[in-house]
């Protein structure tokens, strides 16, 4: 059972001028193709990713496809780069009134359920050479620093309202958070197919915060 309901968009989002049907189309292509790239990256990961097979999936010539990215590298770091911005909106859209700790546990779910819809992983850490290249791309780690800085806060206001252990450090907890968002387990449950995608997340989440002891 989720905690919150999680728009899929901010509600505070501006309204912005119409745009001309060629700059709207080149913005849906371009959509299509972080999600191309998203989904490549779920199966088959970074290394064997080809920016032929982007092409392919979106249907498009390998020319057309670097009209929107230079490189593979490019195109990795703007998808991470939206999932980042799109888990702050989520988090932004948590009621602020709402227990630190609840909202935690609302993102823990919101993160594995993106996964669950295949989504990748916030830190791509199976990958030495992804995440080497995320670490040399200035937005990305911007973006990584400011969602970390915001689930910072919580696990700070969570521990000063009693709702979190005092024999853990904050970066412990923070990491913690992140490793769970990211644990195959998620993936070896959803592939073996005994339980469905609501008790893998509630398990999970449960885990993450209640441990598996009595």
């Amino acid at each position: 059972m989720t905690l919150f309901s999680i728009p899929t968009r901010s509600a505070r989002e501006p309204e912005r001028p119409a745009k001309s049907f060629r700059q709207a189309q080149f913005e849906r292509r371009e959509q299509a193709i972080l999600d191309a790239t998203n989904r490549l990256l779920a199966e088959k990961g970074y290394e064997p990713m080809a920016m032929d097979d982007i092409a392919a999936e979106v249907g498009i010539a390998k020319g057309s496809l670097y009209k929107h990215f230079a490189s593979k590298e490019a195109l990795a770091a703007a998808v991470m780069i939206r999932l980042l911005r799109r888990t702050r909106e989520a988090l932004d859209a948590l009621p602020a009134e709402a227990p630190a700790a609840d909202r935690l546990r609302a993102m823990l779910e919101w993160t594995l359920r993106e996964r669950l819809d295949g989504g990748v992983p916030h830190l791509p850490s199976t990958s030495a050479t992804l995440r080497d290249a995320l670490l040399a791309n200035r937005e990305y780690v911007d973006e990584l620093m400011a969602l970390s800085e915001m689930l910072g806060d919580l696990v700070r206001q969570a521990r000063s309202d009693g709702a979190l252990s005092g024999d853990f450090a904050d970066e412990f907890v923070l990491y913690h958070f992140y490793a769970r968002a990211c644990d195959p387990t998620l993936d070896f449950l959803k592939a073996g197919g005994a339980l469905t995608d609501d008790q893998i997340v509630a398990q999970m989440v449960r885990a993450a915060f209640d441990g598996i002891t009595r």
